[in-house]
């Protein structure tokens, strides 16, 4: 086990979720608002694996950890299937450019 402080994990992990925050608000289409918010995701289970580290008795951590991954890969695959019908609507996944949802 190495010894990096807690404060290494907190740093990388904060920074890790500006670059997803920055990403899902400057992107201009679908699929780069959803790779920050993945990225946004993983900082935070980055977090509760720093933290679970810290208190090797209790794993509760990492297992939420796992479960946040479970999440979001049904996430991503229910927002790859909304932007791929939104693309084959307005052929466009530039969310600026969709005007109203048609049935």
């Amino acid at each position: 086990m190495s010894n990096i402080p807690l404060i290494h994990f907190l740093i990388v992990a904060a920074a890790l979720f500006s670059i997803g925050l920055a990403v899902a608000i400057t992107k201009k289409n679908l699929i780069g608002i959803l790779l920050g918010i993945e990225l946004m995701l993983n900082a935070v289970n980055l977090n509760l694996v720093a933290f679970s580290r810290h208190d090797p008795e209790r794993l509760g951590g990492q297992l939420f950890s796992l479960f946040v991954i479970v999440v979001a890969v049904a996430e991503i695959t229910v927002a790859l299937a909304i932007i791929l019908r939104v693309y084959g609507q307005f052929n466009t996944v530039e969310p600026d450019r969709i005007d109203e949802l048609k049935s």
